[in-house]
């Protein structure tokens, strides 16, 4: 996840710009970024242009549809499916501002009015 964001952020980037991103994060080998990013252009998370001796990467998936994935895998796993209960965790276990609040409840009205 970390070296897509990077992706994503940056559009495009080496194997060193990203290990450089990741360095300043935790502590990580070069080498292990440059696998990392192998197999994830083997399973097509990445796209590489190889047309010159440095290759450059560029995520081939987006932010919106990953967050969507892992979102949906995370409800199904922790939450016995229940997006209500992700919703009650996260409004309880941190102080919500009001403007927070008032978003989310927008969002609910929203959300109504296509039902």
């Amino acid at each position: 996840m970390e070296i897509l964001a990077v992706l994503w952020d940056k559009k495009t980037a080496t194997v060193r710009e990203v290990h450089e991103e990741l360095a300043r994060m935790k502590d990580c080998g070069y080498t292990t970024t440059l696998k990392l990013m192998q197999i994830m252009f083997e399973k097509e998370l990445v796209t590489r242009d190889d047309s010159s001796k440095t290759h450059i990467y560029k995520a081939a998936v987006t932010r919106e549809k990953t967050q969507k994935f892992f979102l949906t895998k995370m409800i199904d796993n922790l939450f016995a499916g229940s997006p209500t209960e992700l919703v009650m965790q996260a409004l309880g276990s941190k102080n919500t501002s009001e403007a927070e609040l008032e978003k989310i409840q927008n969002l609910l009205d929203e959300l109504k009015k296509k039902i």
